[in-house]
């Protein structure tokens, strides 16, 4: 997936997470998930996969040939 994508999506779901934990804590009321646990618990788990993302994405791809290790086939130039 491209940066841009992982970052903004990585943001939408750090703000999701953080709504749902408030809402299960019971501090933003007026909502069927207020005041209920499960939110208080998916909410944050939400909010790290979130974290995770926006990390990834500010890291670069991470995919093959991203990195590049010694030991490999190139021609150094030495004989």
């Amino acid at each position: 997936m491209q940066r841009p994508a992982l970052l903004a999506i990585g943001a939408l779901l750090i703000l999701v997470g953080i709504v749902w934990t408030l809402q299960g804590l019971g501090y933003l009321p007026g909502s069927v998930m207020s005041g209920v646990t499960m939110w208080a618990v998916i909410g944050p788990v939400v909010a790290l996969i979130g974290i995770l993302l926006v990390v990834r994405g500010s890291r670069g791809s991470g995919g093959p040939g991203s990195r590049r290790r010694g030991g490999g086939t190139e021609d150094t130039g030495r004989r």
